[in-house]
């Protein structure tokens, strides 16, 4: 599986017009001011270990990205949340979500600079997030509990260890999560959330490239 996922990102992505993603410095969003995840960022990698925690690393996107529509990325996990309810608020534990913020045009301009909490607020803001964790069928589209009908998880892997390639095309689940067609790109983020389930994790995600 491993092996077909690169040949897919190979075809999907040219050499000349991916951009490749640096982690080196991405900003922690905490959500307590008494506990957090521990992020180790590097220019292709980003480890995080969350004990009982929860917290997110994020960066804004230049207008330059915001027609990308496609991204690949490595994410492995050798330690794991047990299954939770990723619609379930205060109950939904997991490994990895990457987020991909999405707003129109004239929206994302008047917001260049804000921070992570107010883009997830902008109402007409639009978060798709891939997620490793539950227990649910791949590809499975969820509500989120917490930004509403602003945002939409989508299942990637269950709960659990293990190391994949994964390639995503943002348009088309855009499209399916939303009803309505994409809008620009303007920020990512990572999560890591164990504090629910008072559980650890230990996991890591790689060469994220957009086109």
């Amino acid at each position: 599986m491993k092996v077909l996922a690169l040949l897919t990102a190979v075809l999907f992505l040219n050499a000349d017009s991916a951009l490749a993603m640096s982690f080196g410095d991405w900003k922690e969003q905490r959500f307590s001011l008494f506990s957090g995840n521990e992020w180790l960022q590097s220019q292709d990698s980003v480890l995080v270990t969350s004990d009982d925690a929860v917290s997110l690393i994020w960066t804004p996107l230049d207008s330059s990205n915001g027609d990308a529509s496609t991204a690949v990325w490595t994410w492995s996990v050798d330690g794991s949340v047990p299954a939770t309810k990723l619609d379930q608020k205060g109950g939904d534990d997991r490994n990895l979500a990457l987020y991909f913020v999405f707003m129109p045009q004239e929206i994302a301009e008047a917001n260049r600079g804000a921070g992570i909490r107010k883009l997830l607020g902008v109402k007409e803001a639009r978060v798709l997030m891939y997620v490793w964790g539950g227990d649910y069928k791949r590809g499975q589209v969820l509500s989120s509990p917490y930004l509403g009908p602003r945002g939409r998880s989508i299942v990637q892997r269950p709960a659990g260890i293990g190391k994949y390639s994964e390639v995503v095309d943002l348009a088309a689940d855009y499209l399916r999560a939303f009803g309505e067609q994409k809008t620009q790109l303007v920020g990512l983020a990572i999560s890591s959330d164990s504090d629910d389930t008072n559980s650890s994790i230990r996991a890591r995600l790689e060469s994220l490239e957009l086109e």
